[in-house]
């Protein structure tokens, strides 16, 4: 059974009729790369949606989360973890502290410091939005075999870490 054809391959062919010399190998590799994160990224935005929360807002949780208990990190350590401005930092944990999810508190190590801590309220809904993304993820990761799904993540692997920052 062949595998149909996507959106890319037409932009490929467009490409092989008006440039035949070019090598669009990877335009290929990285168009579907980034059409994929993009329609991933909707059904995610739409997975958290139902909590409330957005996927970046989601990450603030998450990261939270994964830090694992008491849940606490400080704000500069959230920016750096997801690559954000403090600005971009406050203005997330500004909405999650007035939901209730989070609370910032000052830090008994540092005087001019903050310390963020997730609520009880905060880790009962990133276990539960983090399932919930996690049932997207592998409904969309299931159009391949465990041997294949295995594959690709050992195929981007090098990759990202060749690309990222």
């Amino acid at each position: 059974m062949s595998t149909p054809k996507d959106p890319v391959d037409a932009i490929i062919e467009q490409w092989a009729a008006v440039r035949p010399d070019l090598d669009t190998a990877a335009m290929e590799v990285f168009g579907r790369v980034f059409r994929l994160s993009r329609a991933m990224g909707d059904r995610m935005e739409k997975a958290y949606a139902r909590y409330g929360i957005s996927r970046g807002e989601f990450d603030v949780l998450a990261t939270l989360r994964r830090s694992d208990a008491p849940y606490t990190l400080s704000p500069r350590e959230l920016s750096a973890t997801l690559m954000l401005t403090t600005g971009g930092m406050t203005g997330r944990l500004d909405k999650l502290e007035r939901a209730a999810l989070l609370r910032r508190s000052p830090d008994p190590h540092d005087r001019r410091g903050l310390q963020v801590t997730l609520t009880d309220e905060g880790l009962r809904l990133i276990d539960e939005a983090v399932g919930a993304g996690l049932e997207v993820q592998t409904a969309a990761l299931s159009v391949l075999d465990d041997e294949q799904a295995a594959q690709l993540a050992g195929l981007l692997r090098p990759l990202l870490a060749a690309t990222a920052p």
